[in-house]
């Protein structure tokens, strides 16, 4: 049976809109997902300044919150990364709550100092470690507590896809590391230095290369 050319066109059109609309929906409701997970901005930056504190050797405890707002202002004037890592806080936390403008500029500001650009789709967990800067986050990517992140880093996204890598706990990501597509560093896992990782890593897994491979058991 011919189908008339105006009835093809008028369906073709009837279901593209529909399939636009469902993906606006997604993207919203992954939007707002990503927002209810945003930390809380002082929470996030002790946590950090533990983590921070930790690394440089400094046998300091945070007992009060005082106290540990001292730590992040001294942290923050001696190192770009900390500051920089600080004020991705800011743009986080501020972008969540519906804040105008200030997300915008803090997100510059952390650029500025740091070289640390984060995307509005990421969840960076509180008690990471950017001891140095140069480092891009971007897309649909959640960044668990205890991960470490060398300089010169990429963690986002490839061709046509807008989820990025879910990293676990407690990752070491080396310097050089790129970090692409929709997939999975499990907890404890090392990706070593100039490392191109394209599929999921096992938990406690160590991988170099490019692209990456698995040099011992997990």
């Amino acid at each position: 049976m011919n189908v008339p050319h105006d009835a093809v066109e008028t369906s073709t059109k009837s279901v593209r809109p529909a399939a636009g609309l469902r993906r606006l929906r997604r993207n919203q409701h992954r939007s707002w997902f990503v927002h209810a997970s945003q930390p809380k901005i002082f929470d996030a930056w002790i946590a950090d300044a533990k983590l921070a504190l930790q690394a440089r050797g400094e046998q300091r405890e945070i007992r009060t919150r005082l106290g540990g707002a001292l730590h992040v202002i001294r942290l923050a004037w001696t190192t770009d990364a900390f500051a920089a890592l600080a004020l991705y806080r800011v743009q986080a936390r501020t972008d969540a709550l519906g804040i105008p403008v200030v997300p915008r500029l803090a997100h510059h500001l952390s650029i500025v100092l740091g070289q640390i650009c984060i995307g509005r789709p990421v969840v960076v967990r509180p008690d990471v470690l950017i001891p140095h800067g140069q480092v891009v986050i971007d897309g649909f990517t959640k960044i668990e507590s205890g991960v470490a992140i060398r300089p010169w880093v990429t963690i986002g996204l490839i061709e046509n896809q807008v989820n990025g890598p879910k990293i676990g706990k407690n990752v070491r990501i080396g310097t050089g590391a790129k970090v692409l597509g929709p997939i999975r560093v499990g907890a404890g896992a090392r990706v070593g230095a100039n490392a191109v990782v394209l599929h999921d890593v096992a938990p406690r897994a160590t991988v170099v290369g490019a692209p990456a491979r698995q040099v011992r058991p997990s």
